[in-house]
């Protein structure tokens, strides 16, 4: 464990700066129904390579300072704090990406219904949206969303997700059938620009299929 003088210190102003952005963001993100309960969790990476994430079975719409906790590359508590038990998840996405510095995870009626409805992948193409993910300039567009079967086992998991980005190019983020989703971006503002687009998505395409809400 590490010793409390490291925590502190380890603390700097970088952290409290992306940790306020968290915060922010699980506000915003809480007000849309995304975060039911304790679920989700959210995380940024900072210019050392340690990571600012939300404590486990906090209530992302009520966030508070201490309820954002700092880990290294590793997924290693630096604090003492017990992080999410889907730290994996964030971790593998910032070590694929180099440029990824926020991983957002909301556990939305839309991802949770879209995954009943496709299954497997959901194809996003020919919307004008989806210009608002990274290195898409035309809705003349195609982009496959996979959706991977639940398990509580993260790191078999996270190896599933893994070996599908091993072969698949220009994954902009993925499902957990009847759970939620991941997507990330360059910075908070960005990979919330991305979950509110893919939300947007997600909604369109279920309508399209015939499932309404009341």
């Amino acid at each position: 464990m590490q010793s409390a003088k490291y925590s502190m210190t380890s603390k700097t102003d970088e952290f409290f700066r992306k940790a306020e952005q968290l915060i922010a963001a699980g506000r915003f993100i809480d007000s849309k129904g995304w975060v039911p309960a304790t679920s989700g969790n959210f995380s940024a990476r900072l210019s050392d390579g340690n990571i600012a994430i939300t404590v486990s079975g906090r209530h992302k719409g009520r966030l508070e300072p201490d309820d954002i906790m700092l880990i290294d590359s590793r997924g290693q508590s630096l604090d003492g704090k017990k992080p999410s038990a889907e730290t994996l998840l964030h971790t593998s996405i910032y070590q694929r990406f180099p440029q990824v510095q926020a991983v957002l995870h909301p556990h939305s009626v839309n991802a949770t219904l879209t995954a009943r409805l496709f299954q497997h992948e959901i194809v996003l193409e020919d919307y004008e949206l989806l210009k608002a993910l990274p290195g898409i300039a035309t809705h003349e567009t195609r982009i496959v969303v996979p959706i991977f079967a639940n398990d509580q086992d993260i790191p078999r998991l996270a190896a599933r997700v893994e070996a599908y980005m091993d072969a698949h190019d220009d994954v902009h983020g993925y499902i957990i059938a009847g759970h939620g989703f991941y997507t990330w971006g360059a910075s908070v503002d960005d990979a919330l620009r991305h979950l509110e687009a893919l939300e947007f998505l997600f909604d369109i395409e279920i309508r399209l299929h015939g499932v309404t809400r009341l």
